[in-house]
């Protein structure tokens, strides 16, 4: 796999919807710009700051895992 691959799945997108959120309103909130949270939800993120992680979980209030999840290897 290229150094720049990952099967890190970000859920942001459903747990957005599932609580009736924008990614606009989730900005605010944990002060982080709708960019950086628009390429963390397009799965295109290549790391994420624990305190980014830790805001978004309490602002979503889900955990980690619910977030984020580790998806299928591509062998």
């Amino acid at each position: 796999m290229p150094a720049d691959e990952h099967h890190v799945v970000c859920h942001l997108d459903e747990l957005l919807e599932s609580r009736g959120m924008t990614l606009v309103e989730l900005s605010r909130r944990v002060d982080v710009t709708v960019a950086n949270l628009s390429v963390l939800k397009n799965n295109r993120a290549k790391a994420i700051r624990f305190s980014t992680l830790d805001a978004v979980c309490r602002a979503l209030d889900c955990s980690i895992g619910e977030l984020i999840s580790l998806g299928p290897a591509d062998d």
